[in-house]
């Protein structure tokens, strides 16, 4: 969903290039080219050859690509060159020209790349043969296409299928949201096998109308019930007109078109939803259809926060017809009504996947401690440990429950000189460095992730992960020196992970306007991750991803009257913008800091309706935020806020302090902002 936003952290593509980084990046890279294969040992290093190819690949130039690889051999990111230029020609190119890009790349994230490309192709194609020589080899093994087309594969070889096969494909059919050829297939072949039924293709027709994906909807109609895509047709075309002229429902496949054109109401209007379910629908479907119906309803009024979410979930029968995004709702409509014993029903019913977050967790426990028992309470305590810690916003509130408050971890031992030269001698994170140098950022992170998350099967161990990190924050990429070190799993380096890049400067603007630096830090690292010079998809720049017409707004507001548009990238600028920005919205919102978040990346008037209603707890009405990246964002920027408070004071802290109470904003109190953009 795209909506207004001073700072929404959307991807971010650098600007600007710093030399020093990119001299940096080719030193670091000289000693690893002879790593590199035979015809990269020359040394090129014309940065631009790599810049042109990356534009005429973006307008899918073929010639111009062919006429440059060339000019890029020899280059440290020669990968990348020659991947551009054989996956512009995909389609076209003979199969030992593939195999060669394998053998003469090998183990590099472009040779895997270009693997998972080729492996669709083939699987499109049903060249079977190509699609076994090549699928051995692939390492990265997370495309969910590519895994049903091996299980197609298989059966086909074996003249059998087995049902967990059949599980297989329906997690990755059920988890893919647009039309795709692989599992489709793999589906289609499973139901003829009878070891998926028509429920099964009927339930993902309707995810896919739930995720507004009618094609997707309609292949899986064309596998349960041919006959009925004329009158799936009519109803995608307008649902209201579809349900006004069917009089009665006989047929499954007619119960199933009613089915989702009742979701394509309920999600525009889940009152006129609710109602022609209860005059007229509901007696001709079924329980689980019914249920469905009552979950989409009910999640549907429970995004919009209406009061009536409960009522609408009370009409479900069985919790377990209902999807894990239904759970959800139906969970925090209960939280938001102060309904606790309907959230642990709602929890025991998502998958064992879905139980395990810690979202879940730590809401079955706080449900369970309300009711209240010895038993309860005790389950409540074994739920809280098994999540309390440093990590997150349910991990940190778990550790409050258990009476404890955050700290500063106790950091791992050094990195010896061997595992420092190990990262540093490792082509693809060098390679990935260079990308980001030179200004290919997205390039460069994706061959980084590759090399720390999928290069090797379960990725690299906890030690090799801090090296990486190390090296990162070195460089000062602080990105990828955050987001690697959050992936160790049995020790926390906090330096690496909450890095405190500009410190005076931050600290300084903070605190000249009564601002809690650890606050802007933690906003900061969510928003940017310290890259100086992030640009976001609806246009927000810099360290705090300011929006320019709110830059021009702050700047009058606060008496900057020498601002100019260009100067929202300088370091400075933008700091002194973004923290009287947020120091205006916490003000606006009383300040609650998680408003103040909500406001920064949804913009003000959205956390002003969404404040409206009972006084929560504000870690429930974080959780009922409507939108997912606020929720998440909120969430993560509380949590930040928290771990650098530790850091900044060197004493134990709450979040939950932090988090206060969010309710309705006192009428009799003036608005200080009104007009806050």
């Amino acid at each position: 969903m795209q909506f207004p936003s001073i700072l929404a952290p959307k991807r971010a593509h650098p600007r600007n290039t710093t030399p020093a980084l990119v001299f940096s990046a080719v030193l670091a890279l000289a000693a690893l080219l002879l790593q590199q294969p035979a015809a990269a040992q020359n040394g090129n290093t014309n940065d631009d050859v790599l810049i042109q190819m990356k534009q005429a690949f973006q307008r899918g130039d073929k010639a111009r690509l062919t006429a440059l690889l060339p000019q890029a051999r020899g280059h440290a990111l020669e990968p990348w060159a020659a991947y551009w230029e054989l996956k512009a020609r995909l389609q076209e190119a003979a199969p030992n020209e593939v195999q060669d890009f394998f053998a003469r790349y090998p183990g590099t994230y472009q040779e895997d790349r270009l693997r998972n490309d080729w492996l669709l192709l083939t699987g499109q194609r049903r060249d079977w043969d190509n699609f076994s020589a090549s699928l051995d080899g692939f390492r990265m093994g997370d495309d969910a296409q590519v895994r049903c087309y091996a299980v197609l594969v298989d059966t086909l070889r074996s003249g059998t299928a087995t049902q967990a096969q059949a599980d297989e494909v329906r997690r990755s059919w059920f988890a893919q949201k647009d039309l795709d050829d692989g599992c489709l297939t793999a589906a289609d072949r499973m139901v003829a096998a009878r070891l998926m039924s028509t429920n099964d293709v009927w339930k993902k027709a309707r995810l896919a109308i739930e995720a507004n994906r009618p094609q997707a909807a309609r292949a899986a109609v064309n596998i349960a019930a041919p006959d009925a895509l004329p009158l799936f047709d009519e109803l995608n075309a307008s649902s209201a007109k579809f349900l006004t002229g069917r009089a009665f429902v006989a047929a499954k496949s007619r119960k199933e078109l009613v089915v989702l054109a009742l979701i394509k109401v309920a999600i525009a209007d889940p009152e006129l939803a609710a109602s022609q379910l209860d005059s007229k629908w509901g007696p001709m479907l079924s329980a689980e259809e019914r249920n469905w119906l009552w979950g989409t309803i009910g999640r549907a009024a429970a995004i919009k926060l209406w009061p009536q979410a409960g009522s609408y979930f009370a009409n479900v029968t069985k919790n377990g017809d209902l999807s894990d995004d239904m759970l959800g709702w139906r969970v925090r409509a209960a939280l938001r009504a102060g309904q606790w014993k309907e959230v642990a029903p709602a929890i025991d019913a998502m998958s064992e996947t879905a139980q395990l977050d810690p979202t879940w967790v730590y809401w079955k426990a706080r449900a369970l401690a309300s009711i209240g028992g010895d038993d309860r309470r005790a389950q409540a305590r074994e739920l809280y440990q098994s999540i309390a810690g440093s990590r997150g916003f349910y991990e940190m509130l778990a550790l409050e429950e258990l009476g404890q408050r955050t700290v500063v971890p106790t950091r791992p031992a050094p990195l010896t000189p061997e595992e420092k030269a190990a990262a540093r001698n490792n082509p693809a994170l060098a390679r990935g460095l260079y990308a980001i140098a030179m200004g290919l950022r997205p390039e460069g992170t994706r061959e980084w992730n590759y090399a720390t998350n999928l290069h090797d099967k379960g990725g690299m161990d906890d030690r090799a992960l801090l090296a990486a990190a190390d090296l990162a924050c070195q460089r000062e990429v602080w990105d990828r020196c955050i987001n690697t070190s959050e992936r160790t799993k049995g020790v926390v380096d906090v330096e690496q992970r909450f890095p405190m890049p500009f410190h005076d400067t931050v600290l300084r603007k903070a605190q000249d306007i009564g601002l809690d630096p650890a606050y802007v830090y933690g906003l900061i690292r969510q928003e940017s991750r310290f890259i100086m010079d992030a640009r976001s998809g609806v246009g927000a720049s810099g360290l705090m991803q300011v929006m320019p017409a709110t830059a021009r707004w702050t700047a009058r507001k606060i008496g900057m009257s020498d601002f100019s548009p260009g100067q929202i990238n300088d370091r400075e600028t933008n700091i002194t913008i973004g923290t009287n920005y947020l120091k205006l919205a916490l003000d606006d919102f009383d300040g609650s800091m998680a408003l103040a978040a909500a406001a920064y990346n949804a913009g003000p008037g959205r956390p002003r309706s969404w404040r409206n209603g009972p006084v929560l707890d504000a870690a429930i009405w974080a959780e009922n935020v409507p939108f997912t990246e606020t929720r998440d964002y909120v969430k993560k920027v509380l949590a930040n806020t928290t771990n650098y408070a530790t850091i900044i004071s060197g004493r134990p802290q709450s979040l939950k302090e932090r988090l206060g109470r969010v309710g309705p904003r006192d009428a009799a109190e003036p608005e200080p902002n009104k007009d806050l953009p």
